[in-house]
């Protein structure tokens, strides 16, 4: 396939004019040309496809149902809105239920492979739960927490065969959090998930090798002059990898710009963290066995009003970030591609349109709309 007539996302996060070839689903270098397809662009942005590692489902579905039918419906929505590999999340459930979730989950990865072209590729899991903290945990069911315990983890590691890519924990939870995580550490990435710690125990954390930060702001302690918690450990910590919902609920513009300003945009990475009820109407829905509202973009537990996920896919993240909160679009792009890639360990294949690497392209035009999705070098949606 080629591509023309389209601005280029380069791995510098520029834009360069230019054409696109794909040969056998993988990008190749414009000399060696593409096959079948010629597609014109319009002038169009064309940027890689989008990466959501922190997300619980979309049209009705939820990745905690723990069916086969339930990834592959997320996955076909997924790549129908540009978001073409994706992580989904775990919620805070019964042991025995999410290693049922996690096996399911390796089932169809290997069914599927990562070759279809109307369907996200799952490249992870991200594991919220259950090792959280009862004071954060916000729209996760209490009753299922436990501290965290090497043996269980291993138990959804092996489950998962390898596909759980992140553990959340909340490090005050237990007097061996730290262990926990220096004996981890070297298996999968441990992240500080609805936690409550301190500044001084989540820089701990950080420094016993835990890397990465759930939904920055969201179930952690506030950040202030005094006690600056979760965030001012990972603004210390430089090898911390930080999520941020931009659906324009969950943080303030303000606070996002400022939260770039902190951190630089080379460790943040956008996340959806959307549930069931995105893509669907405004109704009744459940996010990890509790009942949840959604009345537009916001989503709330029926218990209690607190923000219960979002109803909002990345690309319209992605989007929202730059036109209302004042995100260059390039810095944006890459906290939606090439951040999450590095952080899943695949920037090898994903997150970024560079040669060898998977055909996956998404084209917007100027005001940031959907013109088109290319998969595997297979078009399966343009709005020209």
């Amino acid at each position: 396939m080629i591509i023309k007539n389209v601005r280029i996302f380069t791995e510098e996060k520029t834009f360069e004019d230019g054409e696109i070839a794909i040969r056998e689903g993988v990008f190749v270098r414009e000399p060696e040309g593409g096959d079948g397809e010629v597609l014109d662009g319009e002038g169009c942005y064309a940027i890689p496809g989008l990466i959501d590692l922190h997300f619980h489902g979309c049209r009705g579905y939820d990745f905690c149902d723990g069916t086969a039918e339930a990834i592959e419906e997320i996955a076909k929505y997924e790549a129908s809105v540009g978001v073409t590999a994706i992580a989904p999340a775990t919620m805070t459930l019964p042991v025995d239920e999410l290693t049922h979730i996690l096996a399911t989950a390796a089932s169809y990865r290997k069914r599927a492979g990562e070759d279809n072209p109307q369907a996200a590729d799952l490249v992870g899991v991200n594991m919220e739960g259950p090792f959280i903290s009862a004071a954060k945990k916000g729209a996760q069911d209490e009753r299922n927490i436990i501290p965290c315990d090497a043996g269980i983890c291993r138990q959804f590691l092996e489950a998962s065969e390898g596909l759980v890519k992140f553990v959340g924990i909340a490090p005050e939870c237990s007097e061996d959090a730290l262990e926990f995580i220096r004996e981890m550490k070297g298996q999968v990435h441990i992240s500080l998930a609805h936690t409550n710690a301190d500044y001084d125990r989540a820089k701990a954390a950080f420094d016993a090798g835990a890397d990465h930060a759930v939904h920055l702001y969201n179930a952690m302690p506030a950040f202030t002059h005094r006690a600056p918690g979760v965030v001012g450990a990972v603004a210390d910590s430089p090898q911390v990898n930080a999520e941020l919902i931009c659906d324009g609920v969950h943080i303030h513009p303000a606070v996002v710009r400022a939260t770039f300003r902190l951190l630089g945009g080379e460790r943040m990475i956008l996340i959806s963290d959307s549930m069931r009820a995105t893509g669907m109407p405004d109704g009744r829905y459940t996010l990890g066995g509790l009942d949840v509202d959604v009345v537009g973009n916001h989503a709330t537990l029926v218990s209690n009003g607190a923000l219960a996920g979002s109803a909002t896919n990345l690309m319209d993240c992605m989007r929202t970030a730059v036109k209302q909160m004042g995100l260059p679009l390039g810095t944006a792009v890459a906290c939606a591609t090439a951040n999450p890639a590095r952080a899943l360990g695949i920037y090898d294949q994903y997150g970024s349109i560079a040669p060898g690497k998977k055909g996956n392209v998404v084209l917007l035009d100027e005001e940031l709309n959907l013109k088109a999705v290319i998969k595997d070098g297979v078009v399966i949606r343009k709005n020209f």
